[in-house]
């Protein structure tokens, strides 16, 4: 089992970070929203600022476990604002390449607050997955990360039948819930952001699913925190899947209701199997 403020820890200093990444966070390859989260703490390393506000990335390479080369670049820095580009290299070779807005946190502006949360039942009124497979192993070392309560579909998984391609959940993270570090408490809805696209647009098909769909992209828009909700419910619609891609956007609430964190993604599919008649 992986904890999220270890596995995400950089070392260096002066634009040149390196972090050891965990094969814990491993799915069809390491999870992309957790590679993603070890280059915003190098942001957050390389920033006087306190606070990410966006978060965009290019996949380049499936990265894998093991120590990973980060370059920090400021684009542009202000007293309210920080703009860096953050290339990860492994082996020579790029991972990712991402853009990174980081803001003072005593800014002063106009506010309205007009979203509304889905209404769904509270995690402690539903069933976990390992409780819904019960005796079963995790098919990735990813889920062992997170705990997950299913809302939209709450059967198991291989006999879902086809429905709209929302996929709605509570999840909370293991061992460590939350974290005092902003930038690891942002790392929990990238994660989730990049991670439940898929079964979002699963939910479109039954039976098992014939292809894989590694992301292309990631963004993230960070509105608020809630270092103390140990729960985050994650909204994802996938609408369309065209011409070999799977597109679609989600949010993350916190249990009061608050909206933290939207964003979407591309993914490519890649068949592993002929799609049913």
């Amino acid at each position: 089992m992986g904890n999220l403020a270890h596995d995400t820890e950089v070392t260096g200093g002066n634009g040149a970070y390196r972090a050891q990444l965990s094969p814990e966070w491993s799915f069809w390859e390491l999870n992309g929203g957790y590679v993603a989260a070890v280059a915003l703490r190098a942001a957050g390393a390389e920033s006087p600022l306190p606070r990410p506000a966006a978060f965009y990335c290019h996949y380049l390479k499936a990265a894998k476990p093991g120590e990973v080369e980060i370059n920090v670049e400021t684009l542009r820095v202000s007293k309210r604002t920080h703009s860096l580009r953050v290339v990860l290299t492994q082996s020579a070779q790029l991972v990712m390449e991402a853009l990174v807005w980081i803001v003072d946190d005593a800014l002063k502006g106009v506010q309205h607050d007009l979203a509304v949360m889905p209404e769904v039942p509270p995690p402690d009124e539903l069933r976990s997955q390992e409780e819904i497979h019960a005796g079963e192993q995790a098919p990735f070392p990813f889920w062992n990360n997170i705990e997950q309560r299913p809302v939209t579909w709450q059967g198991r998984w291989d006999e879902r039948p086809k429905q709209h391609p929302l996929w709605r959940s509570w999840q909370r993270f293991r061992p460590q819930a939350t974290f005092d570090d902003v930038y690891v408490e942002a790392g929990r809805a990238m994660i989730l952001i990049d991670t439940m696209l898929y079964p979002a647009a699963a939910l479109a098909h039954s039976g098992t699913m014939p292809f894989v769909a590694p992301s292309m992209d990631l963004a993230v828009r960070f509105h608020q925190f809630s270092p103390q909700s140990e729960w985050l419910l994650s909204s994802t619609e996938s609408p369309i899947a065209a011409e070999g891609l799977i597109g679609g956007y989600a949010a993350v609430w916190s249990p009061d209701g608050r909206l933290l964190a939207t964003g979407g993604q591309q993914m490519i599919v890649q068949m592993v199997s002929e799609p049913p008649a």
